[in-house]
Parts: C-alpha cells; sequence; structure tokens
C-alpha cells in the first residue's frame, strides 16, 4: 500500500516551489536589466551617431528615412516632441512641423479641385516648389511622417491607398469599399460610368449610382453630361489633376 506524502512532505514541496519561483523571478529580473543596459547603450550610441552625421540626416531623405528606422528599433522618436536632446541636435523636429504646416495649407487650397483628397506624389511636387526644392530633396517617407504628426488635429488628415496610388485625405469623408473600388477604376481615364461601375463590380444600378452620387456630395467627382452617347460622366480630380494645374493655388 503506498503511503501518502506527511506533513513534512508536503512542506518540503512547498519549499521547492517557492525556490524556483524566486528562482525564475531573480533570472526574469537580470534578464530585464541586461535588456535595459543594451537599450540605453543603443540610445547613447544612437544620440553619438546623430551627432556625427547630423548634416547627412537633415539634408539627405534616403539617409534620414535609414535613421529613423534605426529610432524605432529602439524605441525612440524624435518627432515626438520639439523639445530634448533630438530637437537641439537634429531639428528635424522643427523640419516635419514646417512641413506639416506647409501640407495642410496646400491641402486647404487644392480642396475645390479634389474634394480633399490628393495624390500623394502630387503633394510632394507642390510641396517641392511651395520650399523651391527638387523632388529628390523631400521623400515620400518625409511626406507620410509629417502626416501622421497631423492626425492630431482630429481633422481627418490620412493616407489612404487606391489602386496604385496612395491619396492624402484631408476631410473627414468616411469612403467605404465601393467608394475605394469606384476611385481605383477611375484611374485609367480619369472619369466612370454608372454602366462601367456596374460591368466592372457586377453591381446593380441602384448601387453604382448611391456609391457615385455619395463621392459627388463629398466634393470628390464632378458630373460632365455633354457627351453624345448621352451618358454622364463622373470626373474625379484626385486621381486627374496634375500638379501644374493647381500651383497657382498652392503657393
Amino acid at each position: 500500500m503506498r503511503r501518502r506524502p506527511g506533513i513534512a512532505g508536503l512542506q518540503n514541496a512547498v519549499a521547492t516551489r517557492d525556490q524556483f519561483r524566486l528562482v525564475g523571478e531573480n533570472v526574469a529580473k537580470v534578464r530585464t536589466d541586461v535588456m535595459k543596459e543594451q537599450l540605453a547603450t543603443f540610445r547613447s550610441q544612437l544620440e553619438e551617431f546623430a551627432r556625427k552625421h547630423k548634416s547627412d540626416i537633415r539634408k539627405n531623405p534616403i539617409f534620414r528615412q535609414q535613421f529613423h528606422e534605426m529610432c524605432a528599433k529602439v524605441g525612440v522618436d524624435p518627432l515626438a516632441s520639439n523639445k530634448g536632446v533630438w530637437a537641439e541636435l537634429l531639428g528635424i523636429g522643427d523640419f516635419y512641423y514646417e512641413l506639416g504646416v506647409q501640407i495642410v495649407d496646400i491641402c486647404i487650397a487644392t480642396r475645390s479641385h479634389n474634394g480633399g483628397l490628393i495624390d500623394l506624389l502630387d503633394l510632394r511636387k507642390l510641396l517641392c516648389q511651395k520650399r523651391k526644392a527638387t523632388l529628390e530633396s523631400l521623400s515620400e517617407d518625409d511626406c507620410l511622417r509629417a502626416i501622421s504628426k497631423l492626425k492630431v488635429l482630429g481633422s481627418g488628415f490620412e493616407v489612404i491607398s487606391v489602386g496604385r496610388r496612395k491619396l492624402v485625405r484631408s476631410v473627414p469623408t468616411e469612403l467605404n469599399k465601393d467608394h475605394s473600388g469606384i476611385l481605383g477604376l477611375a484611374q485609367a481615364e480619369g472619369y466612370v460610368t454608372v454602366e462601367q461601375v456596374e460591368k466592372e463590380f457586377s453591381w446593380s444600378t441602384g448601387r453604382a449610382i448611391d456609391a457615385l452620387e455619395t463621392l459627388l456630395k463629398e466634393g470628390l467627382a464632378m458630373i460632365d453630361d455633354g457627351h453624345r452617347d448621352g451618358k454622364r460622366r463622373y470626373w474625379f480630380p484626385c486621381v486627374t489633376v496634375s500638379s501644374d494645374t493647381t500651383s497657382s493655388e498652392a503657393k
């Protein structure tokens, strides 16, 4: 007959479990302390790197993007505040603040043409005109980072992908899959008809008209009824308007 463990045996088992728990907690603490020490070292080295390559970070957009990626890996956000060591070292907080203000200005100036939806490449071109800079000196990544900081304004600034393009939205318009699909279809010729939408997506006439009229109401589309075939064209300036046609208003 197997004997049950006595009180002493149970106490020993509890003590053993407690010892294992303490050992585990100590190991976890040591690992955490080591990781904190490594991160502190990385941050220190990152600051030294920033001091050494300050000019390249500010002037070279590719180098600037790679620097941001390095920062992200160690949990550093140089754009979190205009104050502190990063602002003093690089001044890139001021760079993105200025860029964000210019983005807002351009989006407002071109809103009457595009309804608050502008192609990211067109936005970059207009920014370069405004800053009297080359397109190569201002990267897409720079624009995306500046736009991400505008979200705190709560005014609808964000980047959406439509087909092959990235569009910057500056109005709080909710675009569903139907609307995005129509914008993607319009990239081919700049416009769509009800019949094209029905055929492309296998929609009913009512669904196609409802989606198109919503885009028209939001200011993202314009109608053209002057064709011999009698078919209404819905034009979308946000996928057709070039920077040349809007540059005068964006200056």
